[in-house]
């Protein structure tokens, strides 16, 4: 027997073409679209496969509605999802619906990023990295900075709790008895400024991204923070 799981997403009814164009963006081709007698869509995108189905009163800036992919290449799919979306949109959307998350190494062993359609409906993609597996415990870390970045980047990115994230930063960072390394440092201050610029406070996203970019960094330094230098990038562009 081969069994499939196909994640049923609901939508604004009359976001159901725009919510289409998105996925048609990310590489999706629509398999069936019908307007009436009610709304429902079908994409897919190789072995992915997404319904989805209509509702007048539905509210896209309260949904919870998500699924995981699990890949074996979530640079390459962050990759060609950043460039449909840009290709479709003329930018590529950081904050707001739509929107595409930056790529990450979770603590609890998974590479992944979030993409959220204008409907609201989250579609976490991740890939297993060495140590690691999605069945297991998001358990924070023990050491005091690499906690607050677990602890802040699951607020931000799983809960949407920006003010939340936003405390845990700074309170680490007030901290004068231990100091976090020059890599925890830029990824604090890059999430930190990530956060600010969702919440719409763009002149302090501004100061917490020019501390970002003021960090020593050495070679290898750089290398480790590569996806928080990436993302600093995006945010100051």
């Amino acid at each position: 027997m081969t069994e499939k799981t196909i994640p049923l997403l609901p939508c604004r009814t009359e976001l159901i073409q725009s919510v289409v164009d998105f996925y048609t963006a990310l590489g999706f081709e629509t398999t069936h679209l019908q307007k009436s007698p009610y709304a429902y869509a079908v994409v897919e995108r190789g072995a992915v496969e997404l319904q989805l189905y209509g509702m007048k009163d539905y509210d896209p800036a309260s949904s919870h509605s998500s699924c995981y992919v699990l890949t074996d290449d979530v640079d390459g799919l962050h990759a060609a999802f950043r460039s449909g979306l840009k290709a479709a949109y003329g930018r590529i959307p950081t904050r707001g619906l739509p929107r595409i998350g930056p790529l990450k190494d979770m603590s609890y062993g998974v590479r992944q990023f979030l993409a959220t359609d204008p409907t609201g409906n989250t579609i976490r993609v991740g890939q297993v990295i060495s140590g690691g597996g999605e069945e297991e415990p998001a358990t924070a870390p023990k050491e005091t900075f690499a906690r607050a970045l677990h602890m802040a980047d699951l607020f931000a990115d799983s809960k949407q709790d920006y003010p939340g994230a936003a405390k845990i930063i700074d309170r680490v960072l007030k901290l004068e008895d231990e100091q976090p390394t020059p890599v925890q440092r830029v990824r604090l201050l890059v999430l930190r400024g990530d956060i600010a610029q969702r919440l719409g406070d763009a002149e302090g996203a501004r100061g917490w991204l020019e501390k970002a970019a003021s960090v020593q960094l050495s070679a290898e330094e750089r290398e480790t923070a590569h996806d928080a230098l990436a993302r600093l990038s995006d945010l100051r562009g």
